[in-house]
């Protein structure tokens, strides 16, 4: 058994690049171990700004020695008529490395046994940097000096090492050797690696935690240190206090935590400019007292060790004040103006080229949105609220704030709007119309929030969609998928059902707004969104073909809701044979379309008559109001009389009325399948 480091050295990665390009690296270098049937014990991985890099502990020798045995040809295709090998036979031969006179043959076929032997580790190991290193893909590339190659960094070192030995490969001019750099300031350049198994402790002698999980784990405990010493209250398990926590440690090889402060007045400000200010611009965590109060402080991480931190700390504190001061003047300039100036400047605000103004849209918004709040039944208070917001909820964007701080357009939308006399209904809904921010971000808490949210999402889908600026493979530059995805999740939070597609048509006959929009198309989009969300919840994907078919209308939620109730019933013991039995309907069904009633004195054997009985009572729409569990246990009841139906009935009798009556009774039923989904896309195992 041996050790082996590899480490690609690079100028600094963007933080938010650093530990999906280790985890990449990971997979691909386990992926060149299998493929080389290199057995390893251990890959451990490390990632600075600076380098990625992985140790195998307890690497194999070399590759395992195998024995193959491949079939070939036919035998009587072996040879021609003369005797002579076929050419069948000689490329088989010729590929498996052997002649056609080494094979040999049984049941009918050729075939070759082929030993492969087994290669030493080092030389598998050679091939490290062109199968692995150079094979790396990034979402950000850069290329230097006279190379075409691109690369996420310009890469300045190699280390590979195996034991004590150098296992040499090159990447343009850059010859991996044993020798790396330690921490830009604390270090020299060059530090030699003895031994793979001395890697990690030979570059934290130089200044540098090259595991990224201890490096965070050493954050996290300097933090809370001073936290505690301070009676602070400080919070690491947000989400955004985490996704700070993961920048943090992807900007620093040797972290020093240490304590800042400004002055009380800035504690006037909105909190959330305060937070946004030490947070999104200066990577600095906040604090409060116990009962969730801002305090003046904060706390940061630098890049070195603890010599001159009070400097450091004094320097931080200037930069924050500068930006905390430009938040103070903003702040108080904003509150000179009224909504209704704010709302003239957004007038002339352009919302994209092609389209029109943010108020153009805000129009349309605002109709979309009384289309929304009467299909859903709110109160008169609410509809008068909803309608309010629609018409201000972008007059933020003019504002001093948010030019400064695009992050807090909405937040700042919100406050403004109490400020300015709106009711606190209004306000929430002005904030809320964003939400969700990401794909896990939450959605709107309010009824009036989450209608003005789904309507202007809606209206850029649409817009978008009718003015040919659809999303086509990654891209995406108007971030209608997150839009889509935001509208689907808003709905099944508030367990809203209702066909888009009805909403959309009244609306184009209101507004003429649509008129140039293939809905088709944004109901396909739309659907594509549920799918993708049932994928990511671990959802098979042949359940979610089936559950996400027959889309005709737009009730989304009812969609993502048939999907669960088909993966919730997959380990059921009779889920095999009720889809079987469905898709049997459907597929015959589909033979002959026939919409008629079925005639009960057209019914001849004890079967059909009973299938007839079992099914003449079930309403589509009362069971489409009882949820898609209701359509899928009346479906599954139906499994035994469907299995005797066919069992004892040709549905193509010679009687034509016979024929078209049992025609007509399997229509009906799969009526009822086709509302559940496409019951021949469930793979049946």
């Amino acid at each position: 058994m041996a050790d082996y480091i590899l480490e690609i050295g690079l100028e600094e990665m963007p933080a938010h690049l650093v530990t999906s390009s280790e985890k990449q690296l990971v997979k691909r270098v386990k992926d060149f171990l299998d493929e080389h049937r290199l057995a390893v014990q251990e890959i451990k991985p490390f990632s600075t700004p600076r380098r990625m890099a992985v140790e195998l502990s307890g690497l194999a020798e070399g590759s395992e020695a195998i024995s193959e045995v491949k079939r070939g040809p036919a035998v009587d295709r072996a040879k021609d008529e003369e005797g002579n090998w076929s050419r069948a036979a000689q490329g088989f031969a010729r590929g498996q490395g052997t002649t056609p006179e080494e094979l040999t043959e049984k049941d009918g076929y050729l075939w070759a046994n082929k030993e492969i032997a087994g290669v030493p580790a080092k030389d598998i190991l050679a091939k490290i940097g062109e199968e692995v290193v150079e094979q790396m893909t990034f979402t950000t590339y850069m290329k230097w000096g006279n190379h075409s190659f691109h690369y996420i960094r310009p890469i300045r070192w190699l280390v590979s090492l195996l034991d004590e030995e150098v296992v040499p490969f090159s990447v343009l001019d850059v010859e991996a050797g044993q020798t790396t750099r330690g921490h830009r300031f604390l270090s020299t350049d060059n530090v030699k690696i003895a031994s793979a198994q001395a890697y990690e402790k030979t570059l934290n002698d130089a200044f540098v935690m090259v595991d990224a999980k201890t490096r965070k784990d050493t954050i996290v405990s300097q933090l809370e240190q001073i936290a505690k010493d301070n009676k602070w209250h400080l919070d690491l398990q947000s989400d955004m206090a985490k996704d700070l926590l993961e920048e943090v440690n992807n900007i620093v090889e040797w972290p020093t935590a240490f304590a800042g402060n400004f002055a009380d007045k800035y504690l006037e400000l909105p909190k959330e400019v305060l937070i946004t200010s030490m947070r999104d611009h200066q990577r600095f965590f906040f604090v409060t007292n116990e009962a969730g109060d801002l305090l003046p402080h904060f706390l940061s991480v630098r890049n070195g060790n603890a010599e001159d931190i009070e400097n450091v700390a004094r320097g931080n504190e200037k930069v924050l004040v500068a930006r905390l001061e430009d938040a103070a003047f903003f702040y108080k300039e904003d509150q000179q103006k009224s909504i209704a100036d704010y709302m003239e400047r957004v007038k002339k605000l352009v919302f994209h080229e092609k389209i029109g103004t943010v108020y153009e849209h805000m129009q349309r918004v605002q109709g979309l949105s009384a289309q929304l709040a009467q299909a859903l039944g709110l109160s008169d208070e609410e509809q008068d609220d909803l309608n309010r917001a629609a018409q201000i909820y972008k007059f933020d964007l003019m504002t001093g704030m948010v030019g400064e701080f695009d992050e807090l357009q909405g937040v700042m939308g919100e406050h403004y709007a109490k400020l300015f006399g709106e009711k606190d209904a209004v306000a929430k809904a002005i904030y809320e119309h964003y939400l969700p921010t990401s794909a896990e971000g939450e959605v709107a808490q309010t009824k009036v929030g989450a209608i003005l949210a789904i309507a202007d999402k809606l209206d850029s889908i649409v817009t978008f969609f009718a003015h040919d600026m659809m999303p086509s493979g990654a891209n995406d530059p108007y971030g209608l998928r997150r839009a889509a995805t935001g509208v689907v999740r808003t709905l099944e939070a508030f367990d809203w059902h209702f066909d888009l597609l009805d909403i959309l048509l009244a609306f184009e006959q209101k507004n003429g707004a649509v008129a140039d929009a293939n809905l088709d198309d944004v109901l396909a989009f739309m659907t594509d969104r549920v799918r993708k969300q049932a994928l990511d919840a671990g959802i098979r994907k042949d359940i979610v073909t089936a559950g996400t078919a027959n889309v005709v209308a737009g009730d989304f939620v009812y969609v993502a809701d048939r999907t669960k109730v088909l993966s919730d019933h997959v380990k059921d013991d009779n889920f095999r044979d009720v889809m079987e039995a469905l898709a049997r309907v459907s597929r015959l069904a589909k033979k002959m379309e026939v919409d008629t009633p079925v005639e009960p004195a057209l019914l001849v054997n004890d079967q059909e008559k009973a299938l007839y009985e079992a099914t003449k009572d079930l309403s589509l729409a009362d069971l489409k109001a009882k949820g898609a569990e209701a359509i899928y246990q009346a479906l599954a009841a139906l499994q035994a009389p469907i299995a005797a139906y066919f069992d004892n009935t040709m549905v193509n009798d010679d009687d034509e009325a016979i024929k078209k009556n049992r025609y007509a009774q399997l229509n009906a039923i799969k009526t009822l399948i086709d509302a559940l989904g496409n019951t021949e896309d469930i793979v049946i195992k």
